[in-house]
């Protein structure tokens, strides 16, 4: 029981206490005036707890107390004695919940009080009921209200040491974690910085064009930083030590990189992928767009490690809300499916569905246990349904804030025709992955209001060219060259003639066909629709210009000199004009003497720490009358890394492996508040 439940259950009952007390008083025909004052004291003391004014202490005393008035009111009279050693021995039992040795003193000591004037009462009225009674009662009624007072003592003391068992249990908790702070922040530190030399240092082999290894070596500390991020994900998820970092995103985006790891992680199996993103979704929300992109590429990874032949579909839709809406995120493939245990066991981490030694799907098997964690700590839920050698479909619901409610995807108003999908239904080996296609293409339809019609052969897309108002036909590859003389001819005309291919696909020559590499999926169906012959190049939609920071001075400021190198050389491709120092009283004493613009200041440094150089760094620059920025650049990225740092005083945070989105995005945020920056491209 709690303090309030402990101080309700006694003020319950000493009321009711004092309520019989006055009734037997009445009919003894004891003191008159005693009764109105047990019930006013006893109104008293509602009052004075209702109110919670006096301090709980006082509280406490003032309810013993009273008490004891009672007690002794009850106890003085002659036809009492056998009452006294119960009432005594009830409210010291009543009392220990309040946890006060002292208390149980005061009622023992009271007991031997009465008792004393009961054996004067007895005397001084020769009444002769100590031998109606009997001494070895008394003795025995005496030994009792003694035994509840040791016991009473002994639970007390019981309780205290628990108390304090706790107390201290929750202080080794609490450094427990503490270390455990440390210790992921250290191992962040230590196994991302060879990380991101290993990654830069490939990058500068590729700029160089020295050979295809470095892509490997490249490829493969990708997939280290990748593991690292899990290692610190499932652990932070495992001690419900996730801290979100909101930020502004744009839906298409989200989709654009799930489609660009698509093509990254894509393998000889030759998988198709999907992509049905409702129109209606908010074009701007407000989340962890970072735990987002995690999710998804979680869920990608599990579905094509587990799919070997066939494709994946995934769907983005949102539900609206008060708070604004549900973000809806499903992934369905068409692979060797899970058994309800393992449904199960995937939200409880570190399951794989094959944990054979010679097993031939890779990763820790972390990726579904953190989908998990990342959507409960976000508020939402994660749903999965599966049918072994059928496949397995993911539906993760998150609430997201709206910032903007614009549909992301808008069909222009002067649009006008019908559209054709041109698709063999015969051509996919595995049938789920045509109904993908469809479901995907009606879904698009229905959501820009255009009516769509299917053609499975080209006569029927003659028949309907005769008939119908055809604006854009979208084909696969395989329909294209079938008949690519014939769509040439076509696409030359007044009919827009879109063909969704592999990357390496090339349209005849002089042919106007335009060509959408695969993964299909709305956001360039939509560009198609909107701008006709004049969409340009769909390889990279999405992307921007990379930004030119070329009146820019930096310094970067870290102990590890290949981190130096790789910072020195990413920065020159930004036209940005960079110095180095190796500690923080070498970058503060370059700060004083140079000019700068920007400061990359990595955290952990022996001697001086980034955060005290930072401090540093900012006074010098308000003594100086400057205005400069301090972004972290560090490898401690552990969740809620950016809070921290931003707390103490930093303007920025850039996490290593360097990431080019993070820092284009930081830079193009920062700098215009310094004026510079501003003739480069907008990120």
């Amino acid at each position: 029981m709690n303090r309030n439940s402990n101080e309700r259950f006694i003020i319950l009952i000493i009321a009711l206490t004092c309520i019989v007390l006055s009734i037997e008083s009445i009919m003894s025909g004891w003191e008159f005036w005693v009764p109105p004052i047990i019930i006013i004291g006893t109104l008293c003391l509602l009052l004075i707890y209702i109110s919670g004014s006096i301090d709980f202490k006082i509280r406490k005393i003032a309810y013993m107390l009273y008490e004891m008035f009672a007690l002794f009111y009850h106890g003085v009279h002659g036809s009492s004695l056998i009452d006294i050693p119960i009432a005594i021995s009830f409210a010291m039992l009543v009392f220990s919940f309040f946890n006060e040795s002292y208390m149980m003193h005061f009622f023992l000591g009271e007991y031997f009080f009465i008792m004393i004037i009961q054996f004067l009462i007895a005397i001084d009225s020769n009444s002769g009921i100590i031998e109606t009674i009997g001494i070895l009662r008394i003795l025995l009624h005496t030994v009792i209200v003694c035994m509840m007072y040791v016991c009473c003592i002994k639970t007390i003391n019981d309780r205290d040491e628990m108390i304090l068992s706790e107390a201290e249990k929750d202080e080794r908790i609490e450094a427990v974690d503490a270390d455990m702070e440390d210790f992921l922040s250290n191992i962040s530190h230590e196994f991302r910085t060879p990380v991101n030399v290993v990654n830069g240092m490939s990058e500068m082999l590729i700029k160089k064009n020295v050979g295809n290894e470095a892509y490997s070596i490249k490829k493969a500390g990708i997939r280290l930083a990748y593991q690292i991020e899990d290692i610190q994900d499932y652990t932070e998820c495992k001690r419900e030590k996730v801290i979100l970092e909101e930020d502004d995103y744009m839906c298409t985006s989200l989709i654009n990189d799930v489609v660009a790891s698509f093509r990254y992680l894509n393998n000889d199996k030759k998988l198709e992928m999907i992509v049905d993103m409702e129109p209606s979704v908010p074009s701007m929300m407000c989340g962890d767009v970072k735990k987002l992109h995690k999710i998804f590429r979680h869920l990608l990874e599990n579905a094509i490690k587990f799919t070997r032949k066939g494709g994946i579909y995934v769907k983005v839709s949102s539900e609206k809300t008060d708070y604004g809406v549900n973000l809806c995120l499903e992934m369905t493939d068409t692979g060797k499916g899970m058994d309800r245990w393992s449904i199960a066991s995937v939200s409880k981490g570190m399951f794989q569905v094959n944990k054979k030694r010679n097993r031939s799907s890779g990763g820790i098997g972390l990726g579904l246990f953190i989908v998990y964690g990342f959507a409960h700590r976000m508020g939402g839920f994660v749903k999965i349904e599966s049918e072994k050698h059928i496949g397995t479909t993911v539906r993760v619901t998150i609430p997201q804030k709206v910032v903007n409610m614009e549909p992301c995807l808008n069909l222009a108003k002067d649009f006008k025709g019908d559209i054709l999908f041109h698709v063999r239904s015969d051509k996919y080996t595995v049938p789920k992955v045509r109904d993908f296609y469809r479901i995907m293409a009606t879904n698009l339809a229905k959501g820009i209001r255009v009516p769509l019609y299917p053609a499975g052969t080209v006569r029927e897309v003659e028949r309907l060219l005769e008939r119908l108002d055809v604006a854009v036909i979208f084909m696969g590859q395989e329909e294209y060259e079938e008949n690519s003389s014939y769509f040439d001819e076509l696409s030359k005309g007044d009919v827009v003639v879109a063909v969704s291919a592999g990357t390496d696909f090339k349209p005849s020559p002089g042919s106007a066909v335009i060509v959408m590499p695969k993964p299909l999926y709305a956001y360039p169906v939509i560009k198609i629709l909107n701008e006709g012959r004049d969409v340009g190049d769909l390889t990279y939609i999405g992307q921007t210009d990379k930004p030119v920071f070329n009146d820019v001075k930096a310094l970067i400021v870290d102990d590890e000199p290949m981190n130096l190198v790789v910072a020195t050389e990413l920065f020159k491709d930004y036209e940005i004009q960079s110095e180095t120092a190796l500690s923080g009283p070498e970058a503060i004493s370059k700060y004083r003497n140079g000019d700068y613009d920007v400061v990359f200041m990595d955290h952990m440094m022996p001697g001086m720490d980034g955060v005290e150089a930072m401090k540093q760094i900012k006074q010098a620059a308000s003594e100086m009358k400057r205005n400069t920025i301090v972004i972290a650049l560090t490898a401690n990225a552990v969740s809620g890394a950016r809070e921290m740092f931003m707390q103490e005083g930093f303007d920025g945070f850039i996490a290593k492996p360097i990431s080019i989105a993070d820092f284009e995005r930081v830079m193009a945020k920062e700098l215009p508040r310094i004026g510079k920056g501003k003739g480069g491209q907008s990120v």
